[in-house]
């Protein structure tokens, strides 16, 4: 019996061997797979939009243009909204934009509101 077996058997230390750190490796390279995979299909459906322009039509329209960008050939949906000087929302319109082959598309919006305006902005976007 060699040192080490009798200091391990005196200690009462067991001697494991490679099959615990084998299957931690393993449940790893899982856990990052599962985890990359789910970042790009995240990716994939993310949409952006950005204000362009926005203009009050009269006291109970505005009209905002806008651009989205992202999901190609998926049908989006867009939150638009109206907002009052204190930043209160006066009109909103959900806007839905069939699936295009382009990655950048520039639409305008007509949002009715319930008293006058002073800003139209997208609130967000999603695939629809």
């Amino acid at each position: 019996m060699t040192t080490a077996q009798q200091l391990d058997e005196r200690y009462g230390r067991a001697r494991r061997g490679r099959l615990p750190w084998v299957i931690g490796g393993i449940i790893a390279v899982i856990v990052v797979v599962i985890a990359g995979w789910m970042t790009f299909s995240q990716s994939m459906n993310s949409v952006d939009a950005d204000d362009l322009a926005f203009e009050v039509v009269d006291a109970h329209s505005v009209t905002v243009r806008f651009q989205v960008a992202g999901a190609q050939g998926k049908d989006l949906a867009c939150a638009i909204e109206a907002l009052d000087e204190e930043f209160g929302i006066v009109g909103w319109k959900i806007v839905e934009i069939p699936a295009s082959e382009g990655h950048l598309q520039q639409l305008s919006a007509e949002v009715p509101t319930v008293a006058e305006a002073t800003t139209g902005l997208v609130n967000s976007c999603w695939v629809a």
